[in-house]
C-alpha cells in the first residue's frame, strides 16, 4: 500500500496474500508469496528482488529464512503512528522519491487533523477496541491515537492481553472488533453471547461494531480508512457511515427471528 501510494508500485515484484487483501492491484500479474511468519528463503531467492520489506508480526525462524536468502532487509516494526509515518518516509528514500514520502505523510496527518477538529466539543464515550479475540488482545497503540483523534477515550492497554472480565469491568460505550487476518468477518453477535457481554453498555445501546483488518491493523496509509470507520462508529452523529464499518444487528430483530422459527 506504502508503495503503491508512492507511485512506485511497478517496482514490486512478488508480495503476499495479505499486501492483496490490503491493495488488490499489487496482486496483479505477480507472484503470491508466503509471509514474513512462514517465509522460505528459496522462494525469496527465486525472485531475485534487490531488498525485501515486512513487517510485524515476525516468526524467529521465518527472519532467518528471509536473512538467509541474502538480499538487503527491511523490518519495520511501528507501534505509534510517528512510527508509521517515519517508516513511510525510510520507504520512500530507499526507492529514491523521499518528497513523495513526506506528501504521503503529510496527507496522512491533514486527514487525522480534519476528523479530530470535527470531533471537538463532543461527549468522549470510552471505547474498547480489539485486534484479536482468543485471547482478547487490545488493538495497538497507532489505534488508541487514532480513537482519541476521532473524540472517543480508549479503554484496556494497547496491545495487550485483557480478558473478557476486564472489559466487562471497563464497560465501555463502543466495542470495536478488528481482528487480524478477519477481514470484515467477526462474529460480533457471537463474541457477544459467548463473553457474557450482553449487559455492557455498549451492547445495550448496540454500539458495537466490526471495522474491517486491514484498516486499522496494517501500519500503513490504510489507516486514512480506519481513521473514518472510527469516526462513525464513535461519532454516528456527526460523521456519515463507511465501507468497512459493520454494527452489531438489532437484538429485538433477532429476538423475532428465533421466536419465528
Amino acid at each position: 500500500m506504502i508503495l503503491r501510494d508512492l507511485g512506485q508500485l511497478d517496482r514490486v515484484v512478488a508480495c503476499t496474500k495479505y499486501c492483496v487483501d490490503v491493495c488488490p492491484e499489487a496482486g496483479v500479474g505477480r507472484r503470491i508469496v508466503d509471509d514474513s511468519w512462514t517465509a522460505h528463503a528459496e522462494e525469496i531467492s527465486a525472485m531475485r528482488p534487490d531488498f525485501v520489506i515486512a513487517a510485524v508480526p515476525y516468526q524467529e525462524k521465518s527472519v532467518a529464512e528471509i536473512l538467509k536468502a541474502g538480499t538487503r532487509f527491511l523490518g519495520l516494526a511501528p507501534q505509534t503512528m510517528e512510527d508509521i509515518y517515519m517508516d513511510v518516509i525510510a520507504i520512500a528514500g530507499l526507492v529514491g522519491v523521499p518528497e513523495r514520502g513526506h506528501e504521503v505523510v503529510s496527507g496522512m496527518q491533514r486527514e487525522i487533523e480534519a476528523v479530530h477538529a470535527r470531533a471537538q466539543g463532543h461527549p468522549r464515550p470510552r471505547v474498547f477496541c480489539e485486534e484479536w479475540g482468543k485471547p482478547i488482545i487490545a488493538s495497538q497503540a497507532w489505534v488508541k491515537e487514532l480513537v482519541e483523534a476521532v473524540g472517543g477515550t480508549f479503554v484496556g492497554d494497547p496491545g495487550r492481553q485483557q480478558t473478557a472480565q476486564d472489559v466487562s469491568s471497563m464497560n465501555p460505550d463502543v466495542l470495536i472488533a478488528a481482528w487480524c487476518g478477519a477481514g470484515d468477518r467477526v462474529p460480533l453477535e457471537k463474541i457477544i453471547r459467548d463473553r457474557g457481554w450482553n449487559r455492557l453498555r455498549a451492547t445495550e445501546q448496540r454500539r458495537v461494531y466490526c471495522i474491517r483488518d486491514e484498516f486499522l491493523n496494517t501500519p500503513a496509509t490504510t489507516l486514512v480508512s480506519g481513521l473514518h470507520a472510527l469516526a462513525a462508529a464513535i461519532h454516528p452523529e456527526i460523521f456519515p457511515q463507511v465501507d468497512g464499518l459493520r454494527q452489531l444487528a438489532d437484538a429485538s430483530a433477532q429476538s423475532h427471528s428465533i421466536g419465528a422459527q
